[in-house]
C-alpha cells in the first residue's frame, strides 16, 4: 500500500523546519547508505547525531504520533530515528531498494524495514524534478507533495528520486517496523479501521454494528500482531 497523508505538518511549521535544517552543516549522503544504494546516490544529509538532526527528528516524531492516518495505516511498533536530505541541481537518488534490516549505532536498535516514508518539507513550485518514484506490481508512479505531506510506502519496492534540475529539495525519511509485517494484512485492517471510523462518526460509537466490527478490527490486530 502507497498512501499519501497531506497535512502532518503544516505549511508553516514545514518552512519553520526548513529554515533551521538548512542552517546547520551538511554532510554526503552516502552516509547511511548500502553497499549498493551508494553507487546510485548523489545528495547530501543532514548529520545524525547533531544537534539540529535531534531537535528536528522530535519535531517529526511528535507529529507522526498525532497522525491518525498514519497511525492506522503503519500500526507502528518502532521507528527508526527520522534523517533529512536535500537534493540541488544535479543530484539524484538512482533505483533501489533499501536495505531490510536498520541499525542504530547510537542507541543499538535495530529494526526490520517493513515500511518507508519520505515527509515533505520544500513546496513544489521551488524546485524541478526531485519526484519520488516508486516501483510496485501496479507499475511505476511519480509523487511530488505540498511542504508538509508524507508518503507511506512498502520498504520492499523499487524507488529512486528523480534529478532536481532547478531549486533545492529538503525531505525527511524514515523507516519502520510495522505491528503487522504482512502488508496485504496491514492494508487490510487500515480499510477497516477507516470504515469502522466512518461507521461510528455516522451512528455512533454503541451502535451495535460498530461495536462488532470494532471488536473484529482489534481481534485481528492481536492475532497478526508481532511483539
Amino acid at each position: 500500500m502507497m498512501l499519501h497523508i497531506p497535512d502532518v505538518l503544516t505549511s508553516e511549521e514545514a518552512a519553520d523546519l526548513r529554515a533551521r535544517l538548512l542552517a546547520a552543516p551538511w554532510v554526503d549522503g552516502n552516509a547511511t547508505s548500502g553497499a549498493g544504494a551508494a553507487q546510485a546516490k548523489r545528495n547530501r544529509q543532514l548529520p545524525e547525531d547533531g544537534e539540529a538532526a535531534r531537535a528536528a527528528q522530535q519535531v517529526v516524531s511528535s507529529a507522526l504520533m498525532e497522525s491518525a492516518t498514519f497511525l492506522s495505516a503503519a500500526l507502528p511498533h518502532t521507528i527508526f530515528p527520522p534523517l533529512f536530505n536535500r537534493y540541488g541541481p544535479g543530484e539524484t537518488f538512482g533505483l533501489h531498494v533499501d536495505n531490510a534490516v536498520r541499525y542504530h549505532a547510537a542507541t543499538g536498535a535495530r529494526i526490520r524495514t517493513d515500511l518507508s516514508a519520505t515527509l515533505f518539507l520544500t513546496p513544489p513550485e521551488e524546485y524541478d524534478g526531485g519526484e519520488l518514484i516508486v516501483e510496485d506490481n501496479s507499475g511505476t508512479q511519480s509523487h511530488k507533495y505540498p511542504a508538509g505531506s508524507l508518503l507511506l510506502y512498502p520498504s520492499t519496492t523499487l524507488h529512486r528520486v528523480a534529478e532536481v534540475t532547478r531549486g533545492e529539495r529538503v525531505s525527511c525519511f524514515l523507516w519502520l517496523q510495522s505491528l503487522v509485517a504482512d502488508n496485504a494484512a496491514r492494508e487490510m485492517l487500515f480499510d477497516l479501521d477507516t470504515s469502522v471510523q466512518a461507521l461510528s462518526a455516522d451512528r455512533g460509537a454503541t451502535d451495535a454494528q460498530v461495536l462488532k466490527l470494532t471488536q473484529l478490527y482489534h481481534n485481528l490486530v492481536r492475532r497478526w500482531a508481532q511483539s
